[in-house]
This record gives structure tokens, C-alpha cells and sequence, in this order.
């Protein structure tokens, strides 16, 4: 990180303070500050200004903010001036922060990329804060889950309306029967699905997802960094894909399940058929075996729909 005097970013602070100094700050206020998830120019002028001028910022990893502060040639003292609150001290180090709102202050807080609270730190800090009567004032910014949604070109839905429809999963259970069970629910999600993965367990992920056939997958890898790649490709390829080059294990990854394709009797629709028909003669989960085996369709997902097939039909 360069110096703050050698900052290249000494014009931008400056746009910053005329562009975003005449705003209102209101004290006694936690500032949810997003920041770059790789690209250091992605900051938006509001943050910079607040992260200048607020009494005390609080972050997931303090060396990091205070690199982070300094490549914008903000620089602030560690200790008193930045505060650690991380997924391990969050509720603990909450009541630090609401003890100087009480008394006025304006407190920032950043995790280490990205929006606090998703998937990162932040969420605990905020709902403590705002039980405690004081504002949370959120800033907007870089977040990997709706920069890979944006590239990632979702299929069209039926009749040509875009699908903008999306879950947002985050990461799926490290254990390998608890993954497997997860992929099999969201195997059933009509939406658009946006996972999260670490270096050391997309392979493990990877493999996982190939149950899901050829159902596009569009992996968003080190993204907004200068080695940044962004691709779609079946879920079943996803395994070869990496391995294609050696790089591709290594970094960050966002990941969108794009929603299953569907013709008019496509999967759901004739799930249900077979459902009606077998519900009308056999035990609940007779019907949803033997519905799973003829469909291929997710047994859980199936008992689901059985349940509110039969609450349907007990109230008409």
C-alpha cells in the first residue's frame, strides 16, 4: 500500500469532502461503510468522506483497515481510532461501540471486502445498535453477490421477462453430507441461486454440484482484481473447469445456480402430476418414494409440495 503523502487517491479524497461534506452526518449514528472487494477505485466518495471524519472506526481486522485508510491517504492511529469487532468478539465488542454512540460519537464499521453483514461480519453490530435506540446508517458499495449477478446473465424467464429473481445462499455446510443435502434442496429453488466459496474447499464444492447436471453455473473467480475471471458453464463441468488451469483453485469465489430450465411441463409441473395421481391412492410418503423414483425430482422437495397438495385439497 503507498504512503498517504504518495496516495494516488489524494484527488479523490478531495472530490470526497466537496461532493459528500455538505451532507448530514447525524452523531450518535454506526456508519455500515462498503468497501472495494478488490479494486481499490470501486470506494464511493460518501465513504471515503465518512471514514475521514467519523470519531472511531470499527473493523473486522484492523491492519487491514488501517492498509486500506492509508492507500486512500486517510490516516488515523491505530488503538483508540479503530476498534476490532470480528466474527469472534462481535456481541461482545458491540456493547463497546453502542457505550460511544451513547455518548455522541459517529462510529463507522467495515469488514475486511465487500458489505458488512453479508456474509461478513456486521449483522449482530447493527440489530445491537438499533435495539439500543441509536441509528444505523447504511453507505452502499461493492458486494461480490451483485457483481457477479450482474455479469452473470440469467436465463430469460417464459415469455421473455428477464429473471431477476435470486436466493442468496452464502456458503453451504463444510461437511460433506450436510453439502450434499443442502444442494439437493436447492436443486429444487425455481430462483437463481448465489453462492459463496474459499480456495480450499471449491474442488470439494465443485463436485458436489455436478448432481445438478446441466444446469448453468456462472463462477465469478478474484473478482474486480486484476486476474479476474468470469464464466458459465454446466454444473456437472465445473470439476474440469477448474482444473483446466492450475490458477483457478486459488482466491475468491461468488457463484450463481441459474435457475432450472423449464418447458410447460417441465419438472415441477409433472412432480405434481405424478404426485396427484399417486397421493390419491397410497400413504403420504409412499407417494413421495415412489414420485422421486419416477420423476428424479428431490424427495424433499416433493414431501414438501405433497404436504400442501393435501392441506389444499383437506380445505376445499
Amino acid at each position: 500500500m503507498p504512503a498517504a503523502s504518495a496516495s494516488p487517491f489524494r484527488s479523490a479524497l478531495h472530490a470526497a469532502r466537496d461532493a459528500a461534506g455538505s451532507q448530514d452526518y447525524p452523531q450518535g449514528t454506526l456508519y455500515v461503510v462498503a468497501t472495494p472487494i478488490g479494486n481499490l477505485a470501486d470506494i464511493t466518495l460518501r465513504a471515503l468522506h465518512v471514514l475521514e471524519r467519523v470519531d472511531a472506526i470499527a473493523c473486522e481486522d484492523t491492519r487491514h483497515t488501517q492498509a486500506l485508510l492509508r492507500a486512500y491517504g486517510i490516516d488515523r492511529k491505530a488503538g483508540a481510532q479503530l476498534l476490532a469487532l470480528h466474527q469472534h468478539n462481535e456481541a461482545e465488542a458491540a456493547q463497546g461501540v453502542i457505550e460511544r454512540l451513547a455518548r455522541g460519537e459517529r462510529i463507522a464499521y467495515v469488514s475486511d471486502a465487500g458489505t458488512p453483514g453479508v456474509s461478513d461480519p456486521g449483522a449482530r453490530l447493527a440489530a445491537a445498535v438499533r435495539a439500543a435506540g441509536h441509528r444505523v446508517l447504511p453507505l452502499p458499495g461493492a458486494s461480490s453477490v451483485t457483481t457477479l449477478i450482474s455479469a452473470a446473465g440469467l436465463a430469460a424467464a417464459e415469455g421473455g421477462a428477464a429473471q431477476s429473481a435470486f436466493v442468496f445462499a452464502g456458503f453451504l455446510p463444510s461437511k460433506a453430507a450436510e453439502r450434499d443435502s443442502a444442494i439437493q434442496q436447492l436443486a429444487a429453488e425455481p430462483r437463481a441461486v448465489v453462492l459463496l466459496e474459499a480456495p480450499h474447499r471449491i474442488e470439494a464444492l465443485a463436485r458436489a454440484l455436478a448432481v445438478l447436471g446441466q444446469r448453468p453455473v456462472s463462477i465469478g473467480r478474484e473478482l474486480t482484481k486484476q486476474f479476474e475471471e468470469i464464466d458459465t458453464v454446466p454444473a456437472e463441468g465445473l470439476a474440469g473447469w477448474l482444473a483446466t488451469k492450475e490458477q483457478r483453485t486459488r482466491g475468491e469465489f461468488a457463484l450463481v445456480l441459474h435457475p432450472a430450465a423449464q418447458d410447460a411441463a417441465g419438472p415441477a409441473g409433472e412432480g405434481e402430476r405424478v404426485l396427484r395421481l399417486l397421493l390419491s391412492e397410497l400413504p403420504l410418503k409412499s407417494a413421495v418414494r415412489l414420485a422421486a423414483e419416477i420423476t428424479g425430482a428431490p424427495r424433499n422437495a416433493l414431501y414438501e409440495q405433497a404436504l400442501q397438495l393435501r392441506k389444499a385439497d383437506d380445505g376445499a
